[in-house]
Formats: structure tokens, sequence, C-alpha cells
């Protein structure tokens, strides 16, 4: 049997484990069961592959991303590694032949898809082949209270009865206290290690703004930062995403619309150009990301607030898988709060799951007005402590302004009320600043005290006041599609006047942050050299089917840079070079060096 450090080095071309790999390689080598919580990017995948590929016989996956299974096992091929899947995508007949190369021991890994595995025929295949290893990946689909259930997932409990002597890891980067529970109660994970790593992913810069002409302000974003780089911007409708997307492409950019109501071979295509192009925006609803391996997205942005903390955590995770400087920024309005609310309230769950949902969203409001760091706050929620400042947030670099408010949310609180809490914002702000509008006429709203009294704000600035007191639940949001606003208890003690209240000043940004530089530079005079190497690896992707990044990382190009190899040994020492890649590519990218060390 290889050793894992033997594995890692020869297959995967690694030269030492990182974090905690090493503890829970060991712990699955030995046959014990594992819940592995660890931030994306952080190298998850190994800590199944290296396990089964040690003990010998067939590790299984349990995936549910069924689009990406080719990918996963087109990369795996590549290192050497015997890897099949199975799943709806198979004919009959390679169907079959996969079942027997699992029976006969001819497969490393297989990756199947959890309502396949449930089947029978698939149960019986596994009892009767050497299963070494269960991998539930993306484990956090098994939680009901989670932002990406799968019910599939609540049975794969049958895999502790039927199979109880195989080891069981389930792994995922987004688990708070109740879904880690969750994962091991409904997966009979009991006496399993539970490794959980931080959850920091310093390389992203976490910025929030206040929605003013969001198209707009993207638009300023990705041209003075993101010129060239690939990246995801969610949308919550489908609507939504094809619009943004056709304007993007009519400004120019390469953007591709994915969501659920587009044909599965559109969207496979699509998600197959954003992987294997350079350049490519994904404008998608959050039915795409999960399990996305493209290392160099450089970019998530957010036109609708998501729902939960949990969801955009995953969903800016997606940013910077290869360590450099990327950027999560988020668009968030009134009108955001307003909309969620609607959608939980409207929601076929129970009570319990409601006020569930609404805590979450909650939580998920207060990160966007907190004045302070934002990533503390953001790993508090998983149970991570962050001991000082991370001075790469909005927060951090530029430390809002905050002012004594109490003036004006007396105004606002009382205008809601004399309007007989039967309107929303728009209309209690132009009562408020003395608007002469139909609506105002049409219902006397310019007889009423409040009116007129906050003409020195302007619209932006009570949309503001507005949105923070809904934030922070001052202000309630009917759930009927009106927006209605309705007094809380909670804002009694303002009104009366015996508690100041201190709202954050929002900034209208004029400029976008400067373009800041990636974690590896490259010198000016290595460009040239740098830009053969990505198109001899664009070549061989081509000719091999597979994403350049399968072929080598950004980073092991840029270390060739630095060190300059000229033979197969000093090949093998670069980060991300196996035996079988050395074998397959070693030549070709020693050529290119070449060529450029005898110039």
């Amino acid at each position: 049997m290889q050793s894992p450090l033997h594995i890692l080095q020869h297959t995967f071309g690694y030269h030492q484990f990182r974090d905690r790999q090493q503890e829970i390689i060991e712990c699955l080598c030995q046959g014990e069961d594992a819940l592995v919580i660890m931030p994306t990017g952080g190298g998850k995948s190994l800590c199944y592959q290296i396990p089964a590929l040690a003990r010998g016989g067939v590790g299984v996956v349990i995936s549910p991303l069924i689009a990406l299974m080719e990918d996963q096992v087109s990369a795996l091929r590549e290192l050497g590694v015997r890897a099949g899947y199975l799943n709806s995508t198979l004919d009959r007949d390679t169907a079959w032949h996969t079942e027997n190369a699992i029976r006969s021991g001819e497969l490393d890994l297989v990756y199947i898809a959890p309502e396949r595995l449930i089947q029978e025929r698939t149960i019986g295949l596994f009892k009767e082949s050497n299963i070494t290893l269960f991998a539930i990946d993306e484990a956090h689909c098994v939680s009901q209270w989670g932002h990406d259930f799968r019910a599939d997932y609540l049975k794969l409990n049958l895999l502790h009865e039927l199979f109880p002597q195989v080891p069981k890891v389930a792994l995922t980067a987004t688990a708070d206290e109740r879904t880690r529970q969750e994962i091991v109660a409904r997966l009979n994970l009991h006496s399993a290690q539970q490794f959980i790593s931080g959850f920091d992913r310093p390389n992203i810069q976490y910025r929030i703004q206040q929605k003013n002409k969001p198209r707009e302000q993207l638009l300023r974003f990705l041209r003075d930062e993101q010129q060239g780089n690939a990246g995801i911007v969610y949308c919550l409708s489908r609507k939504k995403v094809d619009d943004t997307a056709q304007w993007l492409a009519n400004q120019g950019f390469n953007a591709l619309p994915y969501h659920a109501g587009m044909s599965g071979e559109l969207r496979q295509q699509n998600q197959a150009r954003f992987l294997r192009e350079d350049n490519i925006i994904i404008v998608a609803t959050i039915a795409f990301g999960m399990g996305i391996d493209k290392p160099d997205v450089r970019f998530v942005a957010h036109l609708d607030l998501p729902k939960s903390l949990e969801a955009y955590y995953q969903e800016t995770g997606r940013a910077g898988r290869d360590g450099e400087a990327s950027t999560a920024i988020l668009y968030y309005g009134l009108e955001d709060i307003v909309k969620l609310r609607q959608m939980v309230e409207g929601s076929a769950g129970n009570e319990q799951f409601k006020r569930f949902e609404m805590q979450r969203m909650n939580t998920m409001f207060g990160l966007c007005e907190i004045t302070t760091c934002r990533r503390q706050v953001l790993l508090r929620y998983f149970g991570d402590e962050l001991k000082e400042p991370c001075g790469n947030c909005d927060n951090c670099l530029h430390p809002p302004d905050t002012w004594d408010a109490s003036e004006a949310v007396q105004m606002a609180l009382s205008s809601v009320y004399r309007s007989g809490q039967r309107f929303g914002a728009g209309q209690v702000i132009d009562i408020l600043r003395g608007a002469d509008t139909e609506k105002v006429r049409q219902f006397n709203h310019n007889q009423l005290s409040t009116y007129g009294i906050g003409a020195k704000l302007s619209t932006n600035e009570w949309r503001s006041i507005f949105r923070q007191l809904v934030a922070r639940g001052l202000l309630n949001v009917d759930t009927q599609g009106y927006g209605t606003l309705q007094l809380s208890e909670a804002c009694r003690a303002i009104l009366r006047g015996d508690e100041k209240i201190f709202l954050r000043r929002d900034i209208t940004v004029k400029k976008s942050e400067p373009v800041r530089k990636r974690v590896f530079d490259i010198d000016e005079g290595d460009i040239p050299l740098w830009n053969a190497l990505r198109q001899r690896r664009k070549e061989l992707a081509e000719e091999h089917g597979v994403p350049p990044y399968v072929i080598f990382h950004d980073a092991t190009l840029k270390e060739m840079i630095i060190k300059q190899p000229l033979n197969d040994e000093e090949l093998l020492d670069i980060s991300g070079i196996g035996d079988r890649k050395l074998e397959q590519f070693g030549e070709a990218f020693l050529e290119v060096i070449r060529d450029f060390e005898y110039q």
C-alpha cells in the first residue's frame, strides 16, 4: 500500500499537506468516520481521494453535481487515477461497463449522484464490490434548515446500516453549529471525528454598498477593476439573470446566463465555456456554482441580497480559490428586505420554519448594516474568531461615518403611524419631503402634521434611514405584496425620546477601489514567457478536452517562471506536477522554457 505522502507527491504533485489534511487522511485510512468542514479552496477533495487510493478498492464519492462529474473525473484521469461516474447522463452500455469496472476493481474512484446511490441495483453492485470509502460531498445538502437542501440526501443514512465497516466522510465548506449537528444525526456520524478548519478566506475583499442605480454601479466596478477577469454575478430571479446577461453583453462583456429555466444543454454549454475559456462572466441564480473548481474567479457580485449568511459565504467563496486577491461585492437596498420577507411569509413552510428563516435573514441584514469589520462578524457566525479587524473589507478600509439620527427617526416613525401604517417607504418619504403628488393629494396626506417636516433630507437619505430601521427590526414590512411599513414594539422607546439611535451615513461611491495587485506579480520582462506558457496550456487543454486549470494551475506556471526548470528533475520540484503530468506534459512546457532560456 502506498503511503498518503507518496500519493500526494507523486500523483497530485504537491510537496506537503495543508492545514489538517494529514490528520483527516490518517483517520480515514485507519477505517474511522470523519466530518470535515473546510473552506472552499482548502483542499477538501484530497481528503477523500488520497485515502481511497491508499486503502485500495473503490472509493465512492456522492455528489449532487451531475453536470460537473465529467470534468471532475477527467481531471483525475489526467493524473493517472482510474476514475469514473454513474449518473443519468450515461447510456445503458456505458453504465454497464462502468458497473463491471467497479465490480472487478478496475476503478479507484467513482462519482455518483445520491438518487442513483439509493437504488436497489446500485446497493447490490456495491455489496458485490470492494468498496473502501464513502465520501459525501456538499454534506450541508442533508440539512432541511440549510440553503441547498436535497431530499435524496436524507436517505444516505442507509450507508451506515448496510456498510457499517466502510469508513464514511462528510465534507462541506458551509455549516454552522445547527447544520453540523443535523449532518451528524442524519448520516449517523455520531462516532466520527470532527475536523473544523478556520473559515477565513483572507484573499477575498468583502464590500457591501447601498443600491443606487445598481447596473451602473456594477458596470463601474467591472470596468475600473475587473477588465478581462472571470467572475459570477448573482441575481434572485431568472428574468433578471437573462436581462442582466444581455445588458452586460451589450456593454462589451463576455456574459452568459445560467438558471434552472434554461434547457439542460444550454446550461451545460454555458458552464463549460465558463470553465474552459478566459474572461467569461456568468450571470446566474443560486442554481449555479456549487462544486465549481475554477480557481481564477476574480469576483463574485450580488445584485440581490442572499437569503442567509450561509448562502452569502458559500456564494462569495467561489472567488479566489487560487488564493489570489479577489472581491465579493454586494449591492443592497430596502426593496431586498421587503422582497425576501415576503418570500418567507409566502412560503409553504410551517411557522417554526418561517421563524428560523426570518432569523437567518435578519442576521444577513445585520451584516449589511454593521459599521465594524465585516469579516469578524461573518466568521463569528460560523464559530470562528478573528481577534483583530481584517483590514480587507470596506468597513476596515473606509470606516463608515455614523450620525445621531434620533430626530429623523422619530419623524419617520411618526409619519408611518399618522398615515395609518398602510403605505410603503416611497409614499412615506413623499409625505416627509412635502411632495405634491397625485397619491399624496388622493389620501389627503398633505394635511398630516408630518407633511414636509423632513424636506431637509434627500430621498436617498430617507431611503437609507428606512432601510436601516427595517433591518434593525424597528419597522416591519407586511407580507401581502404591498411593502407596507408597520411599527414594531421595539420602536416605542425611540418615539418617546427615551433612546437615541445612531445610523450609518451612506456614501455615494463615485469611483471604484483602485485595482489591487495579484498575490503573484509577474515582472514585465517575464510576460512573454507567461503568455507562451498559457498558450501551450490552452493547446493541451483543447487537445485533452479539459479546462486549462486541469493541465496546470496559474500558480504552477508562475513557479515555472520563477525557477526556470530545464529538465525533468527540476520540473518535478514544482508544486502541482506529479509523475503522470510530468510524463504527459513535461516536455511540452520544458520546450517553451528552453526556447526563452536560449534566446
